[in-house]
């Protein structure tokens, strides 16, 4: 690789929003920052931004759900291929076409057009493995896994998803961080390495040579499971999406609390003391007792989706 450049500040502030990076094997090389402004992410200030790349990298701000964002690093590289293996690949299961414009070959890097409600298992916000089919999907799975080997335990892989136009979106999620989000350093390491294997097992011709590749953290605002991961999360704010009762016909409610107790099949919520749940009049003064002794109790099977609750 040419044209490398190694760009450093100073980290600011010890939370991290949902962090991410992507590679792909497509087109030429740049690195490029483009950081997001301080009113959208408290995280950092306006004079620093906290992050060191290598060469072949771009970095670039990605929307996620509500206010938290994700950073993602494309690596992008150019292969060639002689006349004859051109002719094998026209036929080859496994070969993605880059899009060309006027001769001029893109970085390969588009998101996917599907957007949908996040729910558990998704491979997305909601966690869980989605292959959606693809034959290279087990492998590209397999070498994921063998790679989490080279990190601490606490890094865990919490969402894998592969598309049928290319596309592996990988989540990792760090047990000892507040929100689970590991550091740009290790994400990063991850992704290169990755990336490394997905292309010699490419080589190999078991995968696609072609592939494009995003990692990044599982997400300040992930969607929680019931009730595996509410004793992680006991102490944070979380939103919650609920009915009341069992009739088909109830209407959803949602509101911002914290984990009482769980008592059996049952979660007991209290309000939380946020903006949300105050009085406009009160002028900031503290909850009542009422707003305090308030307590809902709720099966399992009465939560819709718990998102822990970030506040701005």
């Amino acid at each position: 690789m040419s044209n490398s450049r190694i760009i450093k500040s100073l980290l600011q502030s010890s939370r991290w929003p949902p962090l991410g990076f992507a590679a792909s094997t497509f087109s030429t090389t740049r690195l490029s920052l483009l950081p997001l402004p301080t009113a959208l992410n408290p995280y950092f200030s306006s004079s620093s931004f906290p992050f060191s790349v290598g060469s072949s990298l771009q970095l670039e701000p990605v929307s996620s759900l509500s206010s938290s964002f994700t950073y993602r690093l494309l690596s992008t590289t150019t292969s060639t291929h002689n006349k004859h293996e051109n002719q094998q690949e026209e036929e080859d299961p496994y070969l993605y076409e880059t899009t060309e414009d006027d001769g001029e070959t893109t970085d390969g890097w588009e998101e996917e057009d599907e957007v949908v409600e996040p729910k558990i298992g998704d491979g997305g916000d909601g966690g869980g493995v989605v292959l959606q089919g693809v034959p290279w999907g087990e492998s590209a799975l397999s070498i994921a896994h063998d790679v989490l080997k080279m990190f601490s335990d606490d890094i865990k892989l919490y969402a894998f998803k592969t598309t049928p136009r290319g596309y592996i979106y990988v989540r990792l999620d760090k047990l000892s961080n507040e929100y689970g989000c590991p550091s740009m350093e290790e994400l990063e390491s991850y992704s290169q390495e990755y990336k490394k294997r997905l292309d010699e097992a490419g080589e190999r011709r078991e995968i696609p040579d072609n592939l494009a590749l995003e990692v990044s953290s599982s997400g300040a605002e992930r969607i929680l499971k019931v009730p595996d991961d509410l004793d992680r999360f006991k102490d944070m704010v979380m939103r919650v999406c609920y009915i009341e009762d069992a009739e088909s016909n109830s209407t959803e409610k949602t509101g911002v609390f914290l984990l009482d107790s769980i008592e059996q099949e049952n979660c007991v919520w209290k309000l939380a003391d946020v903006k949300e749940n105050r009085d406009p009049s009160s002028k900031g003064r503290p909850f009542s007792r009422k707003q305090r002794d308030w307590r809902l109790k709720l099966a399992f099977d009465r939560h819709r989706m718990i998102m822990l609750y970030l506040e701005y």
